[in-house]
Order: structure tokens, then C-alpha cells, then sequence
């Protein structure tokens, strides 16, 4: 376990977002090799945000990526990626600013998902004007019931579809996100179980479509599975960094935690009761308690948290003193890095640059 406190943060000021890049290398390298391979691995850039962090997957290789936003997905023109999936429905003016992504930045090959004959009918009129045919995957849902459509659906989308000259089917999106029980036996017989009519239908729709269709599958609790039993490109995000939660739930994923929060001790209420700079503004609070996992010796009862404070509790009296520095894991990363407009960066066991989340914002230039 990488020991946090050996370095020096003296000139930090905290809240702060911390992440160490040899850690995320070798986790970058875990990733393929799990997928068995860059042509089997398409990761999710939601979790990261980073044009650096892009940069790092891509000089090992990785030339595949999904996203949930336009900025992510402009943060990954800008790192000239091949190839690039929008994995969220663009509806509205997004549908726009998709297309214009293709323009700007035509080294790079984007796709977007359909689940929907009103969103297909409109996708295919703007490229329509633009004189653009759009390549699309066709999402599903296979239980998760947040975006896609049930497979008896997906038959008729795509001869509706076929009917559109601006629109080409290239693939199925399924992700699976309800299968995430911490036992690996159950999860493996959970996910094949729920992905075999998955496979039978894309190889109906081959037949259909007269070629190939590219099958995305599996964030980071059903990817060890995937990459045993599935022809799919695995699509995880969180293992670049890592988090407290799929640590404890998924010991199987060999991941480091790369990244850490600094916060200080600003008030110091009794023997037992502080409280911290690590309020809903810098650490994800949507699940609950506890938000994170402090790397200290005491275990301590979090029994308060608003926008900018975060209270804790301990057995021992008078463990921690007013201005003293803490670290932890936060126990959900990928919103976590969102709350945080840059990172400092370790390396070698020093903090030597800081990097902007470029994608945390609603917009980069289109």
C-alpha cells in the first residue's frame, strides 16, 4: 500500500483532489490486460475528466474510448483518439453540437447511441443538412432501466432505422450496471445469464444489416466477467483511479486506489469532535455515510456533512488537533472528481504538476 503521508503537503491547500500518476499507469496497464488487449477494451473517460489522463491511456495504447458528455467527448478530439463513442442519448441542441464535434475534429470518428425513432428521425435531419451520414449504436437495456430499450424492441428500431440515409447501425451498447454483487461466482453467473439473449441478438441484427455489428458491454463490476466469457469491447471507468467501494466489493480487480482527498481539521469542537474542509463541495455525498475511508490509525464515525464541512467523531480523545492535515479514499470517485476543477499530480512520490479537469465543465468551445 503506497504510504500517502511520506509526502510533502505543506503548500496544499485543501480540500484537494490528489492522484498519483505511476499508480494510474500501471492501472491503465491492468485494464488491458484484463481485457486482453487494446482491441478488446473501449474505457470510460467519465471517471477521469483529464485530457492528460487521455493522453497516458492513448500512449499505451488504447485508441478506443466512451463518454457521457460533449465536453468529454471534445477532450478526447483534442487527444486526437480514433475512435470515440458518445454512450449518453443527445437530445436537443446536443445533437448539434455532436455534429459539429465531427467537423472540428475529423481526425477522431464519433458515434452517439439511438434508442428512439424521434431521436433517430432527428439525429437524421441535422446530418441531413450537414450533408453527414452519423454512425450509431443502438442502446440497450438488459435490466439496468435507465436509458436503451428491451431487446423484443430493438428488431423494429433498426429495420425503422435502416430506412434513414443518414443514420449507420455499427454497433449494440449495453451497459450493465445492475450486476454488481461483491461475489465474483455470483456476479459471473448473473451477467452471462442476463447477456446470453444479448449475443443472440446481435447476431439476428448481423443477418439483418448484412455486417458486423461492434458490441460494448460492462463497466468495471461486470468487466472481470466480460473479458472471460464475451466477444465485447469492455468498457470500464472507474479502475483508472480506482475508489474505497469497488475495493472492498471487487478484491478480485487487483486496481491501486490512485487517488486521495487532503483535508484539514478546521475546527476542533470537543475531545472527540472535529470538523473537516470536506464538505458535499469535495467529496460525492449522494450515497450513504460513510463518504470516505481516512488513511489514519483511528477509525472514525462521520456523523455530519454539509456544502463545505464534514464532522467525525472519535473513540480516542483528542486524536486529531485544530490545522492538522488528513488524507482519505473517497468512496466514490468518479463524481468525486467532478467537485474538483484541478488535481495535483504525484510522481515519484512527489507532487510535481497540477492538471485542469477540462471536462468537468458543461462546455469547452462547442
Amino acid at each position: 500500500m503506497k504510504d500517502w503521508y511520506n509526502i510533502n503537503f505543506d503548500q496544499t491547500d485543501t480540500p484537494a483532489l490528489i492522484i498519483d500518476q505511476d499508480m494510474v499507469e500501471r492501472n491503465i496497464q491492468k485494464a488491458i490486460d484484463y481485457a486482453g488487449g487494446v482491441d478488446r477494451l473501449r474505457p470510460h473517460v467519465k471517471t477521469h475528466k483529464l485530457l492528460e489522463v487521455a493522453r497516458l491511456q492513448m500512449a499505451a495504447g488504447i485508441y478506443k474510448f466512451k463518454c457521457a458528455t460533449i465536453p468529454e467527448a471534445e477532450m478526447l478530439g483534442m487527444a486526437e483518439a480514433q475512435d470515440v463513442l458518445i454512450a449518453y442519448p443527445v437530445q436537443g441542441p446536443k445533437i448539434k453540437r455532436a455534429i459539429a464535434l465531427m467537423k472540428k475534429y475529423p481526425a477522431t470518428h464519433f458515434s452517439v447511441l439511438v434508442d428512439n425513432m424521434n431521436t433517430a428521425n432527428q439525429i437524421n435531419e441535422v446530418a441531413k443538412k450537414e450533408e453527414r451520414v452519423v454512425d450509431v449504436f443502438i442502446d440497450l437495456n438488459n435490466g439496468q432501466f435507465r436509458t436503451g430499450i428491451t431487446l423484443e424492441q430493438v428488431p423494429d428500431l433498426v429495420t425503422q432505422c435502416k430506412q434513414l440515409a443518414q443514420l449507420r447501425i455499427i454497433g449494440l451498447h449495453c451497459y450493465d450496471g445492475h450486476i454488481r454483487m461483491s461475489s465474483l461466482e455470483e456476479r459471473t453467473e448473473a451477467c452471462r445469464s442476463a447477456f446470453e439473449p444479448v449475443q443472440h441478438l446481435r447476431i439476428q441484427l448481423q443477418k439483418t444489416l448484412g455486417r458486423d455489428l461492434t458490441l460494448v458491454a460492462g463497466g468495471s463490476p461486470s468487466f472481470s466477467v466480460h473479458r472471460i466469457y464475451h466477444d465485447v469491447e469492455c468498457s470500464p471507468g472507474t479502475f483508472i483511479f480506482w475508489d474505497q467501494r469497488y475495493g472492498e466489493d471487487y478484491p478480485e480487480l487487483e486496481f491501486e486506489k490512485a487517488a486521495v482527498l487532503a483535508t484539514r481539521v478546521i475546527s476542533k469542537l470537543n475531545e472527540h469532535t472535529y470538523c473537516l474542509d470536506l464538505g458535499h463541495k469535495s467529496v460525492a455525498s449522494e450515497m450513504p455515510f460513510p463518504r470516505a475511508t481516512f488513511l489514519h490509525d483511528e477509525a472514525f464515525q462521520q456523523i455530519g456533512h454539509s456544502e463545505e464541512h464534514l464532522v467525525l467523531k472519535s473513540t480516542q480523545a483528542d486524536t486529531l488537533a485544530a490545522g492538522e492535515l488528513l488524507l482519505a479514499h473517497p468512496y466514490h470517485i468518479c463524481p468525486t472528481v467532478a467537485l474538483h476543477d484541478q488535481v495535483h499530480v504525484v510522481k515519484d512520490g512527489q507532487i510535481v504538476d497540477q492538471w485542469r479537469v477540462i471536462a468537468r465543465d458543461r462546455k469547452i468551445t462547442i
